[in-house]
């Protein structure tokens, strides 16, 4: 059992320490030294990925472990005329992705992905921009690479296993073993499974660039690879885009109204996870849930006819801060591919001279959140692992708003008050699913867990009134996507449950007031780039809803394979299951 166990690890560290390898290789070649970038740089990549690395070579190491389970019923157990084959195919695989991803990273500027396979079907053209010799070098540094991974894997492994006495004894412990594997491929035992976001650390691309392991990048796209394309492609294409003609205008023309006092407030965008219109009595919603909010509304830049975007953080955190649409069954978040094309609020604020920063109290790994929030211009992030132990267990998702919500105060009245402008960003948690939080307000669950997130941030509003700090700001608070409340209503596409309030307050706002046009989620961009005087031609998707070339307002929203269209005339939903 020891010989297995020893002989495994040693596969496990030979991969592990190999992608270890990989990484200053790729840095080197891609002139890291003349980009600036030293050793203590190359050693924060390497620590960075470690955890996509270990994944990778768990993944690797599955097909050992098999043979090690395999084998303790075999006596004795030919080991090695069962692996030469097996790391022959691996050791070719993994150092052609390798090769493949530090030669075309000089093309394309991002790691490998599965775009790559849509040039096999025309692989002339994609070796146009190179030479025969190019290709061929590459083929042999492939080659020659491969037989040093194929032959050190040899060496490592035993011609033969010893024949085991306690056999069901040995089977249980190769299973423990099987069950470590699984945990390290998961990345972990967290709501958060292994992502490419997880290696990303820096504001600077190549930098997390370098960390992301090549091979789980291909792995990763592949399953997510779909033919987009094809999807809802219910017109011809000269049809759609005369219907789709207008709908988006390219101009803002005149602003209609001007809500700020200054065109460089500080800004804090507070989004309230799931508080959608139904808890909130002004927009119809049951009365003494928002009792904060509610009357915050009253004296804010109040936006009563907002649609959001989609129905999860993922996707509302897109709408909100890229100003992009949801989509009915991907989530642009998890595709890194797509994510670093987007535009974004921050990005726009730092070309402005804004510093950046986001909060959030819990894993901001999840579904590839930390590498969007850094690719689109967020300079700091603040997560669950900046708290301590006790707070980090408070909820099942993290850090309790209570919690964050002071952490937010105290960070903002630290601050220089005459430096350059600040945007920061904050995403709320405790008002998600299984709704336990640490105070009761209300009797039942699910209003009760609302009831707290909106008693935490009233109490923070009122706090803030009393610093320098609220002189020059612009709060705007808005959720990140609607809920379905009463839960017995089950009609996921209801308008009601998509219907979001956003609130502009704070003392760079000129007067209060009540903004009912109707609007999208993902207009807030363009409206607040608007209001500040800056360009927003980057949003396609979001519109400035207080310039005079808004003349059609609608609201546009996706839930689970399924879409809608709001307008004066009403709403038009397809459920893309049903066909209808």
């Amino acid at each position: 059992m020891k010989r297995r166990l020893a002989w495994l690890c040693a596969v496990f560290l030979t991969w592990w320490i190999m992608f270890f390898l990989q990484k200053p290789v790729f840095m080197l070649c891609h002139d890291a030294i003349g980009k600036g970038f030293g050793l203590m740089d190359m050693m924060r990549v390497v620590r960075h990925g470690a955890s996509l690395d270990a994944t990778v070579a768990a993944y690797l190491t599955l097909v050992p472990f098999l043979v090690s389970l395999v084998s303790i019923w075999f006596r004795p157990f030919p080991l090695r005329k069962w692996m030469h084959a097996y790391f022959a195919l691996m050791a070719f695989l993994v150092m052609t992705v390798f090769v493949a991803d530090v030669s075309l990273y000089t093309f394309w500027g991002f790691k490998l992905d599965a775009s790559v396979f849509l040039y096999l079907d025309s692989p002339g053209e994609a070796f146009a921009s190179v030479s025969i010799g190019y290709v061929l070098l590459r083929i042999l540094i492939i080659l020659a690479l491969s037989f040093v991974g194929w032959k050190w894997s040899i060496c490592l492994t035993p011609a033969s296993l010893p024949a085991v006495k306690r056999r069901w004894a040995s089977s249980g412990g190769m299973v423990l073993v099987g069950g470590v594997l699984f945990v390290v491929i998961r990345g972990g035992i967290t709501e958060s499974t292994s992502n490419v976001g997880q290696a990303y650390f820096s504001h600077d691309a190549f930098l997390n660039h370098s960390a992301v392991n090549p091979h789980f990048s291909l792995l990763s796209s592949m399953s997510k690879s779909k033919d987009f394309a094809s999807e809802f492609d219910f017109f011809e294409e000269t049809e759609r885009a005369a219907l789709f003609e207008g709908l988006y205008p390219t101009t803002d023309g005149d602003s209609t109204i001007c809500l700020l006092t200054t065109r460089r407030p500080n800004i804090l965008i507070i989004i309230l996870e799931g508080f959608g219109g139904v808890f909130m009595e002004p927009l119809g919603g049951t009365s003494g849930i928002a009792p904060h909010l509610t009357r915050l509304a009253e004296e804010s830049v109040f936006f009563t006819n907002c649609y959001a975007g989609s129905f999860r953080t993922d996707r509302g955190v897109v709408c909100t801060l890229s100003g992009y649409p949801g989509l009915p069954t991907a989530s642009v978040m998890k595709i890194p591919a797509k994510s670093r094309t987007l535009p974004a609020i921050a990005e726009e604020l730092v070309h402005a001279g804004y510093s950046t920063d986001f909060l959030y109290g819990g894993d901001i790994n999840f579904t590839n959140m930390k590498s969007y929030l850094l690719s689109k211009g967020y300079h700091r992030l603040t997560a669950d692992k900046d708290f301590s132990l006790a707070e980090q267990t408070g909820n099942a998702w993290g850090v309790n708003d209570h919690v964050t919500f002071e952490h937010l105060y105290q960070d903002l009245t630290a601050r220089d008050t005459t430096a350059i402008p600040w945007h920061t960003a904050f995403l709320t948690l405790s008002s998600h699913e299984p709704f336990v939080v640490p105070h009761r307000l209300l009797p039942d669950d699910i209003p009760n867990a609302f009831a707290y997130t909106d008693a935490c941030f009233g109490e923070f509003v009122n706090r803030l009134r009393q610093t320098p700090v609220w002189e020059n700001l612009l709060l705007i608070a808005l959720p990140d996507h609607g809920f379905r409340y009463p839960r017995e209503e089950s009609i996921a596409a209801d308008p009601r449950f998509f219907r979001i309030p956003m609130l502009w307050i704070g003392g760079a706002v000129r007067e209060a007031c009540r903004i009912e046009t109707m609007m999208s989620q993902t207009d807030l961009a363009a409206t607040l780039l608007g209001q500040l005087g800056l360009p927003h031609n980057h949003f396609p998707f979001s519109r400035n809803v207080l310039g005079s070339a808004y003349t059609y307002p609608f609201a546009y929203y996706t839930f689970n394979n399924g879409f809608a269209f709001a307008d004066s005339t009403g709403v038009t939903v397809f459920d893309n299951r049903a066909e209808r």
